[in-house]
């Protein structure tokens, strides 16, 4: 029997303020989180038929928030960015300064990385943006800890160079 829209609500709802932070985290706006967590609704309300019902509904809806995140950057291979100056609070102009630069430094790291190939990519930012453990890696990509933590290498020295040579173009 088809799950109902009230047991769907039940199950999934409660999880919007975790998807919302996760989607957060890995798009780094508001209004892209927004829509990320719109279509894991969408997903998991087409997909209830096949779900049944998952042990943890957060768990299950955070796993087909990340699936479409990952989906979207293999297919764009560059994140919707939101330049959203207003969401910047500063005291001062030159703190605005700062804080305008650091968004841009974190904004390109990002994009390094989702430019990195599959796994290496898809690895860095699930431990370094999304700050997840070893194992919670291990788990969703069913790589073991030692490839995670040789991948990971691989994936950071590529960034490094990456930042070496920018540096090198702007001297």
């Amino acid at each position: 029997m088809p799950m109902q829209a009230t047991e769907f609500k039940q199950l999934f709802l409660p999880c919007h303020r975790r998807l919302f932070s996760v989607a957060y985290r890995l798009a780094g706006n508001v209004q892209t989180a927004e829509d990320m967590v719109q279509e894991t609704f969408l997903r998991l309300w087409t997909q209830r038929d096949k779900i049944g019902n998952p042990d943890n509904p957060e768990a299950y809806s955070v796993t087909v928030l990340r699936r479409l995140f990952y989906d979207r950057m293999r297919t764009a291979r560059l994140p919707e960015v939101d330049k959203d100056v207003g969401v910047l609070q500063a005291a001062s102009s030159q703190d605005l300064g700062r804080q305008i630069e650091d968004r841009n430094e974190c904004e390109l790291a990002r994009r390094m990385i989702i430019r990195l190939p599959d796994p290496q990519g898809r690895v860095m930012l699930m431990r370094d943006v999304e700050g997840r453990s070893f194992e919670e890696i291990s788990r969703e990509t069913g790589l073991t800890e030692v490839n995670i933590r040789s991948i990971l290498s691989r994936a950071r020295k590529k960034i490094r160079e990456q930042i070496k040579t920018m540096r090198h173009d702007k001297d």
